[in-house]
């Protein structure tokens, strides 16, 4: 994926926390699920600052989108063998989210409720 779509991706999912405010380390682990690049990360992370998607104070963020990822139209599942995202697991039910930038996933049943914020 390109940088510049990375970036995108990683802003738009910022964007759809359901989060009043996380710890920077919290936030990190959900853009781990694009990127694990230092300079991208910390490019999402600007760009969703200056873009007014998330406020930054000190070592928590705050996002302010007031959109929500909605399990019911915006996760997919498929059938397979995948690998999760987050934890690295063996799945063979993907969950995936569709996104105007793209699709971030797969992810298991725990992990894409720990990403989206649903726990």
């Amino acid at each position: 994926m390109p940088e510049r779509d990375t970036v995108e991706l990683g802003v738009e999912l910022l964007s759809k926390l359901e989060f009043e405010e996380l710890t920077l380390a919290e936030a990190l682990d959900r853009i781990e699920t694009i990127t694990t690049n230092p300079a991208t990360t910390r490019e999402i992370l600007d760009v969703a600052e200056r873009r007014g998607v998330i406020e930054r104070e000190g070592t928590l963020l705050k996002p302010q989108g007031g959109d929500y990822i909605k399990f019911e139209s915006e996760v997919i599942t498929k059938e397979g063998e995948f690998t999760c995202r987050r934890c690295n697991a063996a799945i063979t039910t993907g969950y995936f989210i569709k996104m105007d930038s793209g699709e971030l996933g797969p992810f298991g049943s725990s992990c894409i409720r720990k990403v989206t914020g649903r726990d």
